[in-house]
């Protein structure tokens, strides 16, 4: 059976992630930080319920451990939980501020991976997914006008798109240290969820589109890269 571990999966894209890979045969386990929203989204799913709380080193710990004892491997990580953090404007953003949305965004993913990489590595061909943004591309970033076509709305949000550049730096990073496990970063667009206050212009299914097909591409897909619904996406 091929296993697999999403974040953040009770709502939204993770719920939606899950609820595709299990249609196609998907063995998942559906991580939430709460365990009764956990409890309920594993039922409405069919899902096998995870709780994790990625800013915690101990859940993330105890989760790998159950996952381990209950099937001793993991086809699959897709480390889709994330926090928009503040809009504040730049200049009024403090350390803290940052700190807050890096923890889950970017020190979050690093716990999750460090935690499940002995069940990927006893998997055939494993996968992870990293839910990223066009927002986290240095490229857009330096020039947003010149850059449309990939994403029409730029916003200068300064813990967000950093948290998500440095997350694209763990794929790029982990992909080189591990060429057999396919790692990968994928943006689902501006897709309408609890993150962004549902003003997003896609619905859930368009947006995890990409996230699916990249935890289901295995061996073929290429490590260490960016990718949207219509094709890479610049560092």
């Amino acid at each position: 059976m091929t296993v697999t571990v999403i974040t953040g999966a009770n709502k939204g894209l993770g719920f939606e992630t899950a609820r595709r890979l299990i249609e196609q045969g998907h063995t998942v386990y559906a991580g939430a930080r709460d365990a009764l929203r956990g409890e309920q989204a594993a039922i409405a799913l069919g899902a096998r319920p995870l709780l994790i709380d990625i800013t915690d080193e101990a859940s993330v710990t105890a989760a790998a451990e159950q996952v381990r004892e209950e099937t001793g491997h993991l086809d699959v990580l897709i480390n889709n939980a994330g926090i928009a953090g503040s809009a504040a404007p730049v200049g009024e953003l403090t350390a803290a501020d940052l700190q807050q949305v890096f923890d889950t965004n970017v020190f979050g993913a690093v716990r999750t991976t460090r935690a499940f990489l002995p069940l990927l590595r006893a998997a055939g061909h494993p996968t992870v997914v990293n839910v990223s943004s066009s927002l986290g591309s240095l490229t857009i970033n330096a020039d947003p006008a010149a850059h449309t076509d990939i994403l029409p709305a730029w916003a200068p949000l300064l813990a967000y798109n950093s948290s998500k550049a440095a997350l694209n730096m763990l794929t790029a990073v982990y992909a080189q240290a591990f060429p057999q496990i396919t790692i990968t970063s994928v943006d689902p667009g501006f897709t309408a969820t609890d993150l962004n206050g549902h003003h997003g212009t896609q619905s859930v299914e368009e947006g995890a589109a990409v996230i699916v097909a990249a935890a289901m591409a295995g061996p073929a897909a290429l490590s260490g890269t960016f990718n949207g619904a219509s094709g890479p996406i610049p560092w």
